[in-house]
């Protein structure tokens, strides 16, 4: 079989067929462009950072800071004011205002985009802040953010607010002014109103000396809240613990109010006041006076109770100056301790007459007796004898016309005739010498009684010992004052007030075991020069012990009603409860134990 011949196959047409893509050359161009344009960017980045760096450095930090730092301005915290031992009269305490924000208002646990109601905000506030649901709804009505709630809040009712943990509720601290011993202080502490100004006694007196040490705060903190210790400002956490310490005591304080405010509401008197002064150095341990106010609750009272009116108040002394004036004829060897007076009930000065208070002529009497009787007209016969241009000079010389040397805050000074009137009117010597024709405050008459009973020093009148730091007290300041009278004058004028207590008209003083001075006054009541009818001002004025005087006590009780008013009546009895309180608080020894034994066997 011969082989047959084979032809060549013809490629399939089914078979895929390869495309073969030339490369094309990227223009040159357009690669520069890109290069440029991250160049471009590159350069402008670092010079950005450049910028950033060198230029606007400090603006930068500045900016930074602010948002680091915390700011806190000085809230205006005050001192506190304490007495004598320490107890608070006042102070200050936080208290918070709570504002509400509704708009977003949600609790915990709740989604962050749930907003709660008003409705269920206010239920759970309604006990917490004793105020009614729905008027805490009505408040949330009004707007969205920024409505106050609540003041005053103290801080355990505001720790249970915050542990509600309800956004949208803020609670904005601040001070406020406490008075825990209530009206006990008011008439010599004051109060601040709800801006935190002073209105009255001490508080405004003293009011850049209460202000506590603060400074504007600015404290950076990290990321983190940590307080960063850079860039504070010296003392920046310095806070002072001054106290204001009192020389007064809340013992005696509170005790004497009560008597006093008795006795007032016993007689329908107008006020009354009671001082108890340490002799020595002018210390009050008792400026009490009625009526007075509550200085946590002052915008219920009227203004006029604001003021203390034993320091601020004029009134003729009457018969409780006539120790006063006895001291200043003995000074001056114009009578002698054992010269006697005829006392014949009436006497004319200069076509005015003049009378005892009872009418009546006592005959030659000694001074002693003089006192007992508390007689007009001795005490004129007496004073005859000391020339009316020294008697006026001795008037001038104990400051009867000038304010006191004090810390009590609106002191003012008394009232004289001048010296021409005084020299050339013989019935201004002749009512001065029973203690009227003239005035001064009920804080004045106690200093010159303390001139008698400290041997003739005329101490200054003052009721603070300064601050003191912490829980440190103040001691007594040492005995002090001008020496005016001779010691041997200021003795006899103490035998002669004890005998009135003993055999006068301050029997009602009598403490068995204790020797005490003192002098009774009813005088009529001035007003414009005018004597009012029927109106008139009792007074007590006592010193003690008379063996070695320390203490005067003076009660003094304003228009009385009743013909049976009278010092001895209406004072005496108040000066007997402060003055046996006296003794015990300050332990005063007795002058004669074998009697208060005797007393107490019996």
């Amino acid at each position: 079989m011969s082989p047959r011949l084979s032809t060549p196959r013809k490629p399939s047409t089914n078979r895929a067929r390869t495309r073969v893509i030339p490369l094309q050359k990227v223009p040159s161009q357009r690669l520069w462009w890109v290069f440029l344009i991250l160049s471009a960017g590159l350069l402008g980045l670092m010079g950005r950072m450049a910028w950033l760096q060198l230029v606007q450095t400090n603006e930068l930090e500045a900016r930074a800071r602010q948002l680091q730092t915390q700011q806190s301005q000085p809230l205006g915290q005050r001192r506190p004011i304490v007495d004598r031992h320490g107890r608070l009269v006042a102070m200050d305490e936080e208290r918070f205002r709570l504002w509400a924000h509704p708009r977003y208002f949600n609790f915990p646990g709740d989604p962050l985009d749930m907003v709660r109601s008003p409705e269920d905000v206010a239920e759970r506030l309604a006990s917490l802040l004793s105020v009614p649901k729905d008027s805490l709804l009505r408040e949330m009505g009004t707007q969205d953010s920024g409505i106050k709630l609540g003041s005053g809040i103290d801080p355990e009712t505001a720790s249970r607010i915050r542990a509600l943990g309800i956004s949208g509720l803020d609670l904005e601290v601040y001070p406020q002014r406490i008075y825990p011993q209530g009206d006990l202080f008011a008439n010599v502490v004051g109060f601040l109103n709800d801006e935190r100004i002073a209105q009255a006694g001490l508080e405004q007196s003293r009011d850049d000396e209460l202000l506590r040490h603060e400074q504007a705060r600015s404290l950076r903190r990290g990321a983190d809240g940590t307080p960063l210790p850079d860039d504070l400002a010296p003392g920046v956490f310095f806070g002072d613990d001054l106290r204001l310490q009192l020389t007064l005591d809340s013992r005696l304080q509170e005790l004497s109010a009560k008597a006093l405010t008795a006795q007032v509401k016993k007689w329908n008197a107008k006020k009354g006041a009671v001082i108890v002064m340490d002799a020595s150095n002018g210390e009050l341990l008792v400026l009490a006076s009625t009526p007075t106010y509550d200085p946590n609750q002052f915008w219920q009272f009227h203004p006029g109770r604001f003021r203390e009116w034993s320091v601020q108040d004029l009134y003729e002394p009457g018969s409780t100056f006539k120790p006063i004036n006895l001291a200043l004829a003995l000074q001056e060897g114009a009578i002698q301790p054992g010269d006697r007076v005829h006392d014949v009930g009436r006497l004319q000065i200069g076509g005015w007459p003049i009378n005892n208070h009872d009418k009546r002529a006592n005959g030659l009497v000694d001074f002693p007796t003089v006192l007992q009787v508390s007689s007009n007209v001795g005490m004129v016969q007496a004073m005859r004898q000391l020339q009316d241009d020294v008697y006026w000079d001795w008037m001038k010389r104990l400051g009867i016309d000038a304010k006191p040397d004090t810390d009590l805050p609106g002191a003012v000074a008394g009232q004289l005739k001048t010296k021409e009137q005084f020299t050339t009117q013989p019935i201004e010597p002749a009512t001065t010498a029973f203690g009227q024709g003239f005035s001064l405050t009920p804080l004045k008459l106690a200093q010159l009684h303390a001139l008698l009973a400290n041997g003739g020093r005329l101490v200054s009148p003052h009721i603070t010992r300064g601050f003191r730091s912490g829980s440190a007290l103040a001691p007594a300041s040492a005995p002090n004052g001008q020496q005016l009278l001779k010691p041997e004058v200021t003795k006899t004028l103490m035998s002669w007030m004890e005998s009135v207590v003993d055999k006068g008209s301050g029997k009602g003083v009598k403490t068995p075991g204790y020797r005490i001075g003192g002098k009774t006054g009813t005088a009529q009541k001035a007003l414009n020069g005018i004597y009012l009818p029927g109106a008139k001002i009792c007074s007590f004025v006592a010193a003690l012990p008379i063996e070695k005087p320390r203490y005067v006590v003076l009660v003094v009780v304003d228009e009385p009603q009743g013909d049976n008013a009278y010092g001895s009546t209406v004072a005496v009895p108040v000066a007997k409860q402060v003055i046996d309180a006296l003794l015990v608080v300050e332990k005063i020894p007795p002058s004669k134990p074998a009697e208060l034994n005797k007393v107490a066997k019996s």
